[in-house]
């Protein structure tokens, strides 16, 4: 536990203490003091503030705010309303409350502040009506909605970017803030810079409230990106994998030689550390400040998932696809006239069109199923082909991003099996394993991992299998070649889901992608697929 925790767990602790004879001064039953939960109802009374407050008490970031406002009323009902008086009550009340509770006992209780006869300024006014609406709006982002905007094409053609959706988190049971002091409703950084949105010295466990459901397959999925625990402070780079960044550096190091970068991966790494933390700076985030990213949940705990010729399979059976699946493919039109015809025809934007890399005579377009039949059935097409990315295969690109075989054959469509760990699943851990599971039991469960010959040792231990702490999930982009997804970076753990998409309220283009920004009417208020 920090400094901050402390001091937190410490002002609860002493209310226990000072409530007491302040509650009798304020004319209710001195025991009260002493009860929870009708400890702070009674001090609400004689504040002059609802009941209900005493939930909002126990909210996470919104408690501190509640509880500084109460300290300070708490001042006011026994006549402290000096400015000074004020600002003492709620930054010092670890010293300001027991002095009022045993040293200033001529202090009499005069209730709240009466503004029937005073007119409140007009700066006072406008004042408190934002700090409620402000701790209003942060009870439902916390508990109930969240806003959320698709800002890839990883989904495509199922959410589209410039769609803005509310985030239910109650469907799976809100998390409560792991850093509750934060500037409200922005996620991590301040607006126009890298700077950090929250305060590092308060951290909590995390901890979730129960929801009405569990996470399904086929659910879209919002959820704080797991290999965002660490960043380059660019805004560019901020949310990409960072480990990726490294590890492409580091072959960029080794003269792009993968042979040469695998002969020291650690020290190839190291240097590109050091010159990225030179150049921009590295730093850590915690869980809930981590990127939020929007994917597909297709593999859930206990599941063994595998992919074969695009094909996903859960448990040996095959899995049948979201109806907006999409893939890459290369095509020549018989007429390059027709392109514009083709993209009116289809709706394609430029986010639809990729690198055609060595292709030069060729397109390179996403197009779910039934995108390519209705392409096909124009008869404008000369030669179409489904994009290779077997070329990705033995590249580290692929989780579990090791050369050990058979893990450097995989590629984006032709992956697995991989057991998806459950909560109280016992799976076997060795050397063969290890590179499926290391990150999981060494980072997202907190244990020590190492590898003494051909022994996996944990903690210190020798072992020959784990029992895992808490599900994982597998999540994949709707656009499946244009997803960067469980396919390159693994599990997700339950402690990163944020809630479920589940409504589209706002939708406009974006002007790069479509050469303007007008909105999509016809994608309001629409339930998330």
């Amino acid at each position: 536990m920090n400094i901050a925790e402390t001091l937190v767990v410490l002002l609860y602790l002493l209310y226990f203490v000072v409530l007491p004879p302040i509650l009798k001064r304020g004319g209710k039953p001195a025991w009260h003091g002493f009860v929870p939960i009708l400890q702070y109802i009674s001090w609400l009374k004689i504040l002059g503030r609802p009941w209900y407050w005493v939930f909002l008490i126990f909210v996470p970031g919104v408690n501190l705010l509640v509880l500084i406002i109460l300290n300070v009323e708490t001042g006011i009902a026994f006549n402290k309303r000096s400015v000074k008086d004020q600002w003492f009550m709620g930054a010092l009340p670890w010293v300001a409350l027991p002095m009022l509770a045993f040293k200033e006992t001529e202090a009499k209780y005069v209730g709240p502040r009466d503004w029937s006869k005073t007119k409140k300024s007009f700066q006072r006014e406008w004042g408190e009506a934002i700090l409620f609406a402000v701790i209003a709006a942060s009870v439902i982002r916390t508990f109930f909605f969240e806003a959320f905007t698709i800002p890839t094409g990883s989904m495509e053609g199922s959410m589209l970017v410039g769609d803005y959706l509310f985030v239910s988190k109650m469907s799976y049971g809100a998390k409560l803030p792991q850093t509750p002091l934060s500037v409200p409703f922005i996620h991590n950084a301040l607006p126009g810079s890298m700077r950090n949105s929250y305060v590092e010295w308060i951290e909590l466990p995390y901890y979730r409230l129960p929801g009405f459901g569990k996470v399904d397959r086929y659910d879209p999925v919002v959820f704080n990106f797991p290999h965002g625990d660490s960043i380059i402070v660019d805004p560019v780079l901020a949310g990409h994998d960072y480990y990726a960044i490294l590890r492409k550096q580091g072959i960029a190091f080794a003269g792009n030689d993968l042979n040469v970068y695998l002969e020291d991966p650690e020290g190839y790494k190291a240097r590109a550390r050091n010159r990225f933390s030179k150049e921009f700076g590295i730093k850590a985030r915690p869980i809930d400040k981590e990127e939020n990213y929007i994917k597909r949940c297709v593999g859930l705990p206990g599941d063994r998932i595998e992919m074969r010729d695009r094909q996903v399979y859960i448990n040996d059976k095959a899995l049948e696809n979201p109806s907006e699946v999409q893939y890459n493919y290369y095509f020549r039109l018989k007429n390059q006239a027709q392109l514009q015809k083709v993209r009116e025809e289809l709706d394609l934007t430029e986010l639809d069109f990729g690198n055609t890399g060595n292709q030069k005579n060729y397109g390179l377009v996403a197009l779910t199923d039934g995108e390519y039949e209705k392409l096909m059935a124009m008869n404008v097409v000369d030669t179409i082909v489904l994009e290779d990315q077997s070329t990705l295969a033995g590249q580290l690109e692929i989780y579990p991003n090791s050369m050990l075989a058979p893990y450097n054959t995989w590629t984006p469509d032709n992956f697995g099996p991989i057991a998806i760990p459950a909560d109280g699943w016992t799976y076997e851990v060795n050397i063969a394993t290890l590179p499926l599971y290391r990150r999981v039991i060494e980072v997202y469960e907190g244990n020590q991992v190492e590898v003494r010959g051909n022994q996996v040792y944990i903690n210190g231990e020798p072992v020959t299998e784990y029992t895992f702490k808490q599900n994982y999930y597998w999540m994949m982009g709707d656009n499946r070649h244009n997803s960067a997804d469980s396919r390159f970076w693994g599990f997700v753990p339950e402690t990163h889901v944020v809630g479920k998409a589940v409504f589209t309220w706002f939708s406009k283009e974006n002007t790069l992608q479509h050469g303007s920004s007008d909105i999509r009417w016809g994608r309001m208020f629409r339930l998330v697929d």
